[in-house]
């Protein structure tokens, strides 16, 4: 896989970067980022995502981005260089579709708000229609989704990950609830334990609980 700054770096970009005295430290740290293939780091991260973006390039030049989401998993690593995922009907503008008749080239963003990480990658994408490919149709199918329209894969070329400077935390009801839910646990065992006392000395703790709320 090349480096991401063989791409996207142009000479603009360098001059910038020297301008404000970064081009040696830019020289040095990309020319350890090459790998061959996606890594289990990177293949771990794609396959937990529950959305990315995907930026295609229209022929009016101007580059269009599209939000892609599913559960996880839904992205799918077909193997170190190739993702793929399943394309279902939408409203049918088909902007994405049609920029990929012209320019192939696509830039993803994939991200990870709650550890504040974010990873981005570059490559060549291919659109079929689904009963073109029966066996990838099946391969890249969404379970309760109903049956894919077409099938997109991207041959990947360069991929980076971004520093978490600027990423703000956000979690989706799952994670608070994985987060939350053994305190939770434990604050209404701890609930419980008090119940049974108080009823055993007499008391009725749903009684209490709506004179409390009564007088609040």
């Amino acid at each position: 896989m090349d480096s991401y700054a063989k791409h996207l770096f142009s000479d603009a970009a360098k001059q910038a970067q020297a301008g404000a005295g970064m081009r040696d430290k830019y020289e040095r740290v990309y020319e350890t980022r090459l790998t061959d293939g996606l890594q289990p780091d990177a293949i771990a991260f794609i396959e937990s995502r529950t959305s990315f973006y995907m930026a295609s390039i229209a022929e009016t030049g101007w580059p269009y981005i599209q939000h892609r989401g599913g559960p996880a998993g839904f992205l799918k690593v077909i193997d170190t260089d190739t993702l793929g995922f399943a394309d279902y009907r939408g409203n049918q503008q088909f902007i994405t579709s049609g920029n990929l008749q012209t320019n192939d080239k696509v830039s993803l963003i994939l991200m990870d708000y709650p550890r504040r990480a974010r990873l981005k990658l570059i490559g060549h994408a291919s659109m079929i229609a689904a009963d073109e490919n029966p066996e990838l149709a099946q391969k890249l199918a969404q379970e309760g989704q109903g049956p894919a329209e077409r099938l997109v894969t991207i041959r990947l070329v360069a991929q980076d990950w971004n520093c978490p400077q600027y990423i703000t935390p956000r979690f989706t009801e799952a994670e608070i609830a994985d987060l939350l839910g053994p305190r939770l646990n434990e604050l209404n065992r701890q609930i419980g334990v008090l119940a049974d006392r108080l009823t055993a000395l007499g008391e009725d703790p749903s009684a209490l609980l709506q004179d409390t709320k009564d007088k609040s």
